[in-house]
């Protein structure tokens, strides 16, 4: 087996923030080669979006925010997301060639004899000064346990299975989950079938748009999450509310947006309540969010006793050379380009000292 090939950092993941952080670490004086390298499992440009489901455009996602240094202008809002996100995220790649290998899984970070680290992958093995983990959570879906789950006899599918609503058409659907995936699936679904929601909580709906305020106050929640080692929660999940979208107004107006409390229980066919009522279903459809994909991180044991990883900023609490961005508060586009900026920012003060010296002289 070859030598370990060395590098200053490596950044795991080639999404929106794997991305804007290669963007950034270039222009902090890591030249590509050994200066940073881009680790990515997929077989090509894209991060999650190639993954998205064929009805999700440019205009009913939440936004898709420019990557630093190179705008998002599609031609037409009504374009598939998983076509021209991928386009957008090639070109960007060509841009500012950066130094993307793929296809690359990583399976191990842990550290090595002399307080490195050692980044193990299916196509040979790197040691690096500093780690940037940019995983995201699509390759981690949630789906919650519930007694009876396996005896349910009709089809269970998570969002990131999701393809069209016509493969439902003529079954009942219950559509579990209280945030933006889910409203707007059930939004498609029930153009074309039965459907009932379920969520844990009443949703709250926010008239407007969610402003910069609006923003902040969540972020700060979630930071607050991640300082304590907790688990970070999505925007919906740590401030109950979901912006009114033509999705929304449109499945309000049709009365489908009428939410039932959890259920107990799943039944053969279909759910059930404590209080004896039940809900037929032919599918279920688990919109119920996702988890960090940090799981080739276990080596260097950051889990806390609430489930996260205590974080300082960017940074794992304690850990300066080892970054997480696209986890928690920096777990959307336009935080993803600040984080990945921030970090690169970090380990240049940390890495190249003397060059931020002479760039703060001058």
């Amino acid at each position: 087996m070859s030598s370990p090939r060395q590098v200053e950092v490596v950044v795991i993941g080639a999404g929106q923030a794997g991305l804007s952080t290669a963007w950034a670490l270039a222009r902090q004086g890591f030249a590509g080669g050994s200066g940073f390298v881009v680790l990515d499992d997929g077989a090509r440009p894209g991060g999650a979006w190639q993954h998205r489901w064929p009805s999700l455009t440019v205009g009913t996602t939440h936004r898709v925010h420019d990557l630093p240094g190179l705008p998002f202008a599609p031609a037409d809002d009504g374009l598939r997301a998983r076509e021209v996100v991928p386009a957008y995220f090639a070109d960007y790649e060509r841009a500012f060639d950066l130094p993307v290998h793929r296809p690359v899984r990583v399976s191990a970070v842990s550290r090595t004899g002399d307080d490195r680290f050692l980044v193990r992958t299916d196509s040979g093995d790197w040691i690096a000064d500093a780690v940037v983990n940019a995983t995201g959570t699509w390759t981690r879906p949630f789906v919650p346990r519930y007694p009876g789950q396996e005896l349910f006899r009709g089809r269970q599918l998570h969002t990131v299975d999701y393809r069209d609503a016509g493969e439902f058409a003529g079954r009942h659907v219950v559509v579990v989950g209280g945030g933006a995936s889910a409203t707007q699936l059930l939004g498609e679904i029930s153009q074309v079938t039965s459907t009932t929601w379920v969520t844990r909580r009443p949703p709250v709906w926010r008239e407007g748009p969610f402003d910069e305020e609006a923003g902040r106050r969540a972020v700060a929640m979630v930071e607050e999450a991640v300082r304590e080692g907790r688990r970070p929660g999505s925007v919906v999940g740590v401030t109950g509310l979901l912006v009114s979208t033509p999705y929304i107004a449109d499945g309000l107006r049709r009365e489908v947006l009428e939410r039932l409390p959890m259920f107990d229980r799943i039944t053969e066919d279909g759910v059930a309540w404590a209080d004896g009522s039940s809900v037929r279903a032919d599918v279920i459809l688990w919109a119920t969010g996702f988890r960090a994909a940090v799981g080739h991180l276990a080596p260097l044991h950051l889990r806390q006793p609430g489930g996260g990883i205590r974080m300082d900023g960017t940074h794992v609490a304690g850990e300066p050379r080892l970054h997480l961005v696209g986890y928690g508060p920096s777990a959307s586009t336009i935080g993803a380009n600040r984080a990945g900026q921030a970090a690169a920012r970090q380990l240049r003060r940390l890495l190249h000292p003397a060059a931020g010296a002479r760039s703060a002289a001058a």
